[in-house]
């Protein structure tokens, strides 16, 4: 997504490998599967249809671009079956949610099938443009919709507040773009001050001014063709021999209130499930805790409420966080904050991976506040901000980047993978490395076998 008003490109997490546009024309004849007319089609219930690929054709409402270039993406999407269920396996927690917020506002469902196309449903997607999350937001149009960014959390990631955040915006461009949602949508990719500029130049020249006519970037072209693509499939799965992933009508997730700041760690053991699916449905906090400013919620599955309200009436706030985040002020020394929290500074070193006594002014350190809080359940964990010290002891080497260093480079030295560095640091593997950064690698015994990415 670009900015409100922006002149450039999309700023969109899309996988290297998906279709470029080769012509600005569209597609092919949109398919609406006769499938869509299951129990329910007739009385409009959500409750009523058998899963939810019927219940979100029984909503699309957008009109079809014919031509090449859908063609182009429809056959794309049908001859990479890796790609389309991994995407739907995604989907699959956060789908029910985007569609019931899609159709409390009226909207064409087709537009929850818009994450398919901005990131593929990964909530931790990061473009080279620093776009974030499923709907794939800059910081400044994040902020301008409401997101909270903060040390603690990034609303983009959150899956209900860059929803919420992402329709807003959606039907603002629908408004301004006098009711058509393919110039809307053309908007959201490039900017609506783009988009506005290619219709008053085709004005000035006597032409059309609509989607197809317009003189857009490649990207562009190819993003509304690209989601009538995925819709045609949705419609009619069996014309392009795709198999849909089964996603259950119902919600995968539900809020629940903690009242005070938590630990995730702590709500894993509660409830007894990984922290790794804890955080798929958590995307939007940067740490190991909830912002202790508020607000004082977090999704967990809806099978896992009881035992977490259960768990949190028998759990004392002070028991709830074992941590505290502390930013480092003109005159802090090391001794000083270690004295103030009531540990050692060693502690505090190893907790953040620093060497030596020196700190900076608005350094954020984590300060454990009991030795049982580098051991906690999920220690292991490396996409937990905080817990970098192993249940054994093992400490990671924090690398310092130097000039001319990638990742693959990197990893190469420490007899590491890619996979690893990147899932320890919360970075993409298409992330450009900078001068000095400091990179946190465990070269054994620690969290080394959880390798992979957040993103699932």
């Amino acid at each position: 997504m670009a900015a409100p008003g922006a002149d450039g490109g999309a700023a969109i997490s899309r996988d290297p490998n998906l279709p470029r546009a080769q012509t600005d024309t569209a597609s092919a004849e949109a398919a609406r599967s006769a499938e869509a007319d299951g129990p329910g089609a007739a009385t409009g219930l959500p409750q009523n249809y058998p899963d939810l690929w019927s219940r979100l054709r029984a909503g699309f409402a957008l009109s079809p671009l014919e031509g090449s270039v859908v063609e182009q993406n429809e056959q794309w999407f049908a001859n990479n079956p890796e790609f389309m269920q991994a995407m739907m396996e995604r989907a699959r927690l956060y789908l029910y949610y985007i569609v019931e917020e899609v159709e409390k506002r009226g909207l064409p469902t087709e537009i929850a099938l818009l994450p398919a196309i901005e990131s593929a449903y990964k909530p931790y997607a990061y473009s080279r443009a620093r776009a974030s999350g499923l709907w794939q937001f800059m910081a400044p149009t994040g902020r301008l919709y409401g997101l909270k960014m903060n040390w603690w959390v990034d609303g983009r990631r959150d899956v209900e507040a860059a929803t919420q955040a992402a329709l807003d915006y959606l039907q603002k461009l629908h408004n301004e773009f006098n009711g058509d949602w393919h110039l809307a949508l053309a908007a959201y990719n490039a900017g609506e001050g783009k988009v506005g500029r290619m219709m008053e130049l085709n004005r000035r020249k006597g032409l059309p001014t609509s989607y197809t006519h317009l003189k857009l970037k490649r990207e562009t072209r190819n993003y509304v063709p690209r989601l009538q693509a995925m819709a045609n499939i949705v419609a009619n799965p069996q014309k392009y021999g795709v198999q849909l992933a089964d996603i259950q009508n119902k919600p995968y997730f539900t809020r629940v209130e903690t009242g005070s700041q938590i630990d995730l760690g702590i709500v894993a053991k509660l409830t007894d499930m990984p922290l790794d699916d804890l955080q798929k449905i958590n995307p939007g906090l940067n740490r190991w805790a909830t912002d202790p400013e508020g607000p004082h919620t977090l999704l967990v599955p809806v099978e896992k409420k009881d035992a977490l309200v259960a768990g949190l009436n028998n759990l004392p706030a002070e028991e709830r966080v074992q941590w505290r985040g502390h930013e480092v002020k003109r005159g802090d020394t090391m001794h000083d904050v270690a004295r103030r929290y009531g540990v050692t500074p060693e502690t505090v070193r190893s907790a953040n991976g620093v060497k030596g006594n020196i700190l900076q002014v608005g350094q954020n350190l984590m300060i454990p506040l009991s030795t049982r809080a580098l051991m906690p359940v999920i220690a292991g964990n490396p996409n937990r901000a905080v817990t970098r010290v192993a249940a054994n002891g093992v400490q990671p080497v924090v690398h310092r980047v130097r000039a001319g260093e990638t990742l693959w480079s990197i990893a190469r030295r420490y007899g590491v993978l890619v996979s690893q560095i990147v899932h320890w640091n919360l970075l993409e593997t298409s992330d450009v490395l900078q001068l000095g950064q400091r990179l946190k690698i465990w070269t054994g015994g620690g969290p080394s076998a959880a390798i992979g990415s957040p993103n699932g």
